[in-house]
Parts: structure tokens; sequence; C-alpha cells
């Protein structure tokens, strides 16, 4: 159910009690509170600061034509559902209010109705606007322990199904220690936590404000910087926030930091499969087993985890099959050890270079994850194929 906010101007005490009886029961918020209808000013004042998403009015005591309220608080506002409350039910009040552009025209008892219609409208901006898709794949990327690069993958990944002109979300949610800004010289004053503290008035406009175009066809929201990041979003905010952009992006791919944390917990509710980025270390190695172990008894299906091995050396300790034995998933991908590029990589602020090893083995890994074929592995097409039998 969408998170609406809502704001109140009724003067009349029983219709005032009766709104707030039915709003304790709902998982709505209030943001506006005004009982002096007639203090035009003030409430407008008010309605433009907090721009909630339904207003509800009590015309009872209103003796000017409602039009000029309703453009009035329409032009503060934006375009929020109207909902006129009156202790009267007479046809000459209802149809002055609906020409007026009402919304909604209640009267006593206005419990039931009222929820009806707060529940109807929530359910109408849950749905993905205009031009949205129904829904974007969606991949996260989860070290083991610190420093087995997953943010480096997500990173890279994110620009190779960009350059296959695929519309990509970049997403840093390790809100405790995000990097994706860093790596990609990104230089938005916002982040992801913006998008959580204005679920409210969260639509594509306001989305679009949030990221940046770092890399091509990638848009990037990043994780607020370590001293701002002491606030930690509720689980259903951080679904809600990736349930909403989902639709609007042919993949999104998210950070989500290192081990499972709350965060990345709730996260993984909306996100299609998880890449679980591993070394060879013993420790790391111990931390990827436990991690599969809670995904599975938390019913994450072993289908959706994709184990990644990452800066593996050309020749193995211990045999593929014995790993695979031993952590319970089959190894999805091997990336290979080129610790000198990376670190010339980082050193210049750029990402890898495309005709480097280790780059075309993500590019092979990126292209497996999205199931986009490898022009270079399917072999020249066939002229003249056009006019096969």
């Amino acid at each position: 159910m969408y998170p609406l906010t809502i704001g109140l101007a009724i003067e009349n005490r029983d219709l005032w009690e009766q709104a707030q009886n039915c709003l304790a029961e709902l998982p709505f918020r209030v943001t506006v509170e005004h009982q002096d209808v007639g203090d035009l000013s003030n409430l407008l004042d008010r309605l433009e600061r907090m721009r909630p998403d339904v207003v509800l009015i009590d015309i009872s005591t209103w003796k000017e034509p409602l039009e000029g309220l309703i453009a009035s608080i329409r032009k503060a506002v934006g375009d929020p559902m109207i909902v006129a409350v009156n202790n009267a039910a007479d046809a000459d009040s209802i149809l002055s209010a609906l020409r007026a552009g009402i919304n909604e025209y209640l009267f006593p008892p206005i419990g039931e109705p009222l929820r009806k219609a707060l529940e109807k409208r929530s359910a109408e901006r849950s749905r993905p606007g205009k031009g949205a898709k129904d829904k974007g794949k969606s991949f996260g990327m989860l070290s083991a322990k610190g420093g087995c690069g997953a943010t480096t993958l997500a990173c890279h990944v994110a620009a190779e199904l960009g350059r296959q002109n695929q519309k990509v979300l970049l997403a840093d949610l390790d809100l405790d220690a995000g990097m994706i800004a860093f790596l990609t010289k990104t230089k938005s004053v916002y982040s992801i936590l913006d998008a959580v503290n204005n679920i409210h008035r969260l639509d594509i406009s306001y989305w679009k404000a949030l990221v940046s175009n770092g890399i091509p066809g990638v848009e990037i929201v990043s994780s607020p910087p370590t001293l701002a990041s002491k606030q930690q979003p509720k689980d259903d905010q951080i679904r809600h926030v990736i349930a909403f952009a989902r639709p609007h992006y042919d993949c999104v791919v998210a950070d989500l930091g290192r081990s499972l944390s709350r965060i990345a917990m709730a996260a993984l509710e909306e996100i299609d499969e998880v890449c679980l980025v591993t070394t060879l270390e013993v420790p790391a190695l111990h931390q990827a087993k436990q991690i599969i172990q809670t995904l599975l008894d938390s019913g994450y299906g072993k289908n959706r985890i994709r184990l990644v091995l990452n800066r593996t050396p050309k020749r193995l300790d211990i045999g593929a099959a014995e790993l695979e034995k031993m952590l319970g998933v089959p190894i999805f991908s091997m990336i290979p050890n080129d610790y000198p590029e990376l670190y010339e990589t980082y050193a210049e602020g750029r990402l890898l270079n495309r005709n480097s090893e280790l780059s075309r083995e993500i590019t092979r890994f990126a292209l497996k994850l999205a199931s986009i074929e490898d022009d270079k592995q399917a072999g020249p097409k066939k002229r003249f194929a056009l006019f096969k039998a």
C-alpha cells in the first residue's frame, strides 16, 4: 500500500473526530492538522510546505464559492486528492462541490467511505506511472566480507549493461561505507536517503532529481556521506523505493554492502537474484557459507543465489566441485585476479579498460547475469539469413 500523507483542515468537532478515528487505523501519515479553515493564508502556507497527497477540507461553514478555495489548494500543493467533508448531504452542495473540482464528497458517518477513498488512492499511486514497464530485472551485489569486490563488480556490471542499450539503475545501498559515488565520480548532493525520507512525494519527476548520470546508459543513486548515514531506514521504506524504481529501468544493480545487514535482507525481498561475491580466503569462504545458509533458511530460493569467486588465481588449490559441495550452491562465475590493473584504474579515477582480461571477464559475467547473448561467442551471422526457407 502506498504510504499516503494527509492534510486535515476540519473545524467541525464531530467531523474532526470521525476523520481522526478512521486515520488511526490506516498506515497513512497526517502531516497537516488545521482546525480554522477561515485562516486560509496560514492553511495554504502549511499545505505548500508539506505538500500532502490528500487534503480533507471541511466545507460545512464555507460561505464563498468553492472554485476559489479548490484552485488555491491545488496551486499550493500541486495535484492532491481533495476530499470535502460536510455535515449535510443535500444535492446542491454535492453538485457544486463536484463542479468545483472536489474528488470526493463525504458526510457523516465518514469513517468507512473515507477509508475506501484513501485505499483506492493508495492503490492508484502504487501502480507504475505512464511509460513504466511491468518490472525490470534486479540484481544485488553482496560481499561475503569486506574487501571481496562487490562494489567494483556492481559498477562494472552496470556500465556494461548500459553499453548493451539497457536502461540501468546503479543503487548504493551500503549506507555504512558506500563507495559507488567515489568509483564512478558521481557528484550528486542527493542520496538514497532522500528517496527514503520523501516517499510521500516520490514520483518520477522527484526521482530524476535524485539520480545522476556518471556512466552512459546508467543512472546512479548513491549512499549518503558516512557522517550523514546514522539514520537507518525502515525495512518497508527500502522495499518501497526499490519497488518504485524497478519499473522505470531494464536492469537495477544494487550494491548491498558486506555481509547480511538488515537493510540488505529487506532489499532482497525486491531483488530477483543476489550475487554473493567471495574470494578464496578462508574467512571469506566461511562467511559465504553462513550467508548462503541464512538465505536458504529465510526462504530465499537457491536458484536465486549466484556465487561469484572474485580474484581467483590461475591455479586453484581446491577444485570447483569441492567448493560447490562445501558452500551448497553452484559457482556462477569466476573473476580473475588483476590487482595492478585495478589499482591503476582507481588511481586514474576511471573504470577498467575494456580491452583488459579482467574487464572482458566481467563483461562475460554481466551478459550471463542479464541473459544477454555475447555476440563474440555466438559466432558470425550467416549472410542472407533473411531469405532462409
